[in-house]
């Protein structure tokens, strides 16, 4: 409902403009009717167009009380003092002013019109003339541009310095067309017999204002090209610094990201560089993965081929399995990727070191080149790894694959363990690993099972339905939950970069996971490889803020946080790198210009999440998993729920927490990588740490 009514504001706006326009025309042309015929049925349609515009202005404020109402202040605060004035009060001067001023010019052209071949009298002209009539159909309408214009560039964070502009353009423009009419009227007063000025002068007249309307609007257009283009070299601990309600010493100053220590001691503290903060540099590794990334034609299993980028030749890349507190070596081999790869862990709280991304915590890995990370697999679960480099297209390409932490100690019975990973192909090629086809497998019934889900599709919110049996929810983003309960018809919604395990026995009857309502594609169960898909029944969607059983966290929504900030999500038109779009923005910016939340080490940080957009964003916190405290004011309620890639719906607000225990300097971004290609990123900067590395049309690092 919040998304249907952002787009209503949007669109009825746009025509609340275009029909206030059209009155704001009638009126000002109303003094060149030269008949008073004419003149009278110009007023009448005038007087029309004095009412007509009332429905959209309705319908505008209708869905401005309507967010007001079951909305927080956030949500439309700016709608209900800057658009709801701009739409309403322009026209009630129409018809407190105007309308009185129209009936009286109707009631004189009609009297003269029971007169035959009776001339327009100068009255009648000085009234068509008069300002009182004519400004408040234009005002109405430069009040109906500022209002579209507010919708398309909403003024978040909510700052009233940051309203003065638009507003004081559109009072200057009121005060202008006021000081036109007046002069005009005057001219038409002492006129003892009005002559409408030729159709040339008129003409000639409107194109000098509109030449100046399009000098000024080019001017600001270059300017705000130019001033959105993104230098050649962007040092990632720039942008704005926002310390959560701490005060900035000298010492937390932006100029120096922050000289307190790790510890919070005074200025003399070492700086950090985010190189330093590597895992284990000796030792025998416990397990060792090379990954080359190349490029290759790949044949899913239908027989249908896909120009891919991949790790070792294959899609997806192959699935790294380690147990819990080994010694992790990965090399990374570019052989033939011309803009570079890179290897993040999704998922997965690495050392900032070894987090993968281009220009935050290395450079990017160039064709014929090498890179070693190395790490300790601290936490079990189900994780993914995909290139950081150019993320938008090479994820798009095939450039990921899964990561599985397991268990130090296995357990006494064997699980049937599938990973079940997903993405769409160029030319809308759905597969499940390199499968587009329905895969059959073969399970004993008794057999525990667990799938692990993977959505690696941007922009998608994937839905994955179980069939034929009971199942439960194990995991969220490689976080087990606490004592699940057992579900039935629910089917589970998975976001883009998010993971859920599920787990269930196998029952003698065939059991059919269904991915995005598609019945082509899926995996079919059962105790001999063999049965009949089972019918798709009605599902609810999982919802996890109340599933399974409550359990101690070391911090909950009513602890004492060290930071606590806020984080508004949102669209507006605007350039970004000299490309005019409309950009999502992170407190109303884009890269580099979006807030870097700054933390010391062991701070415990609040962040609430709010979005005012119109479309889903998965945000993603590198190197840190939060715990959700609540959803749109509703606490959470059942297992503990951490996440490291949290989906923000339309008009949602999460409230979020996490410890700052892993020093560096950490993406946090929207994995739609769409998005964050576009701006939609940001950094978690501890203070007391530096980078070397740097993005930009300059380096050879480009992350999204």
């Amino acid at each position: 409902m919040y998304s249907i009514s952002v787009l209503i504001i949007l669109f009825v706006c746009l025509l609340f403009l275009i029909f206030t326009w059209i009155g704001s025309v009638k009126a000002s042309r109303l003094l060149y009717n030269q008949s008073l015929e004419r003149m009278h049925r110009k007023a009448n349609k005038l007087l029309f167009w004095s009412w007509f515009p009332a429905i959209p202005a309705a319908v505008i404020i209708g869905a401005i009380v309507w967010m007001q109402q079951s909305m927080d202040l956030v949500f439309w605060q700016d709608r209900v003092f800057i658009q709801a004035p701009l739409v309403v009060l322009p026209i009630l001067t129409i018809w407190f002013v105007s309308v009185p001023k129209l009936i009286k010019l109707r009631s004189l052209t009609k009297q003269s019109l029971t007169e035959p071949g009776a001339a327009i009298e100068p009255t009648i002209y000085h009234r068509a003339a008069s300002p009182g009539l004519i400004i408040p159909f234009q005002m109405t309408a430069l009040g109906a541009l500022t209002a579209l214009y507010f919708s398309l560039v909403p003024p978040v964070p909510f700052r009233w310095l940051d309203i003065s502009i638009p507003l004081a353009a559109f009072v200057l423009a009121t005060v202008g067309l006021w000081s036109r009419h007046q002069i005009r009227f005057k001219q038409v007063s002492k006129m003892e017999t009005y002559v409408v000025p030729t159709l040339w002068k008129r003409a000639l007249t409107t194109v000098g204002v509109l030449a100046v309307v399009a000098g000024s609007a080019y001017y600001l257009f270059m300017l705000a090209i130019n001033n959105s283009q993104l230098p050649a070299e962007i040092d990632m601990a720039s942008g704005t610094h926002d310390y959560g309600g701490q005060a900035v010493t000298a010492n937390m100053s932006p100029h120096n990201h922050g000289t307190e220590g790790m510890n919070g001691s005074s200025s003399s503290a070492k700086m950090v560089s985010v190189a330093d903060l590597n895992g284990p540099l000796e030792g025998t590794p416990d397990r060792h993965f090379t990954l080359t990334a190349q490029k290759k034609t790949v044949t899913l299993s239908s027989g249908k081929t896909v120009d891919a980028w991949t790790y070792n030749g294959q899609i997806p890349g192959p699935e790294l399995r380690m147990k819990q507190g080994e010694l992790v070596e990965i090399t990374l081999v570019n052989e033939d990727i011309e803009h570079g790869v890179t290897a993040h862990w999704h998922g997965l709280d690495v050392p900032n070191a070894e987090d993968g991304v281009a220009g935050a915590t290395q450079n990017a890995v160039m064709p014929g080149e090498s890179y070693t990370y190395r790490f300790r697999a601290e936490q079990v679960g189900t994780f993914w790894y995909h290139s950081h480099q150019d993320s938008q297209e090479a994820v798009s390409m095939g450039l990921f694959g899964a990561l599985i932490v397991e268990p130090k100690v296995e357990t006494l019975q064997q699980v049937k363990d599938i990973t079940v990973m997903t993405h769409r192909w160029k030319g809308n090629n759905f597969a499940i690993g390199a499968s587009d086809q329905l895969e059959r497998m073969t399970i004993a019934p008794g057999t525990p099972v667990r799938m692990r889900l993977i959505n690696t599709d941007d922009w998608v919110q994937q839905k994955y339905t179980l069939v034929g049996t009971h199942f439960e929810v194990a995991a969220i983003d490689g976080t087990e939950l606490n004592k699940p309960d057992v579900l039935t018809n629910t089917h589970l919604v998975v976001t883009t970069g998010g993971r859920y395990d599920i787990t269930f026995i196998m029952p003698e009857r065939p059991v059919y996971l269904n991915v995005g309502d598609n019945r082509s594609s899926g995996i079919l169960m059962s105790p001999d490889g063999k049965g009949e898909l089972p019918e798709l029944s009605q599902t609810v969607a999982f919802d996890p803020l109340h599933y399974g059983t409550p359990t101690s966290t070391p911090f909950d929504a009513n602890s004492r946080f060290d930071r606590n900030f806020t984080l508004i999500l949102d669209n507006k038109l605007g350039f970004y790198n000299r490309n005019l779009n409309f950009l999502y923005t992170l407190n109303g910016e884009v890269f580099p210009n979006t807030p870097m939340l700054m933390v010391k080490e062991g701070d415990l940080v609040k962040t609430t999440i709010v979005n005012r957009g119109n479309v889903e964003h998965p945000m993603h916190l590198h190197g840190h998993h939060v715990l959700v405290l609540s959803r749109n004011g509703k606490p959470s309620t059942g297992s503990p729920w951490w996440s490291d890639t949290l989906a923000v719906l339309p008009g949602e607000t999460y409230e979020v927490a996490f410890v700052a225990n892993n020093p560096g300097l950490w993406m946090d971004h929207c994995h739609n990588l769409v998005h964050a290609a576009a701006g939609m990123t940001m950094h978690l900067m501890y203070e007391g740490v530096t980078t070397p590395f740097s993005v930009g049309s300059g380096t050879i690092n480009h992350p999204e």
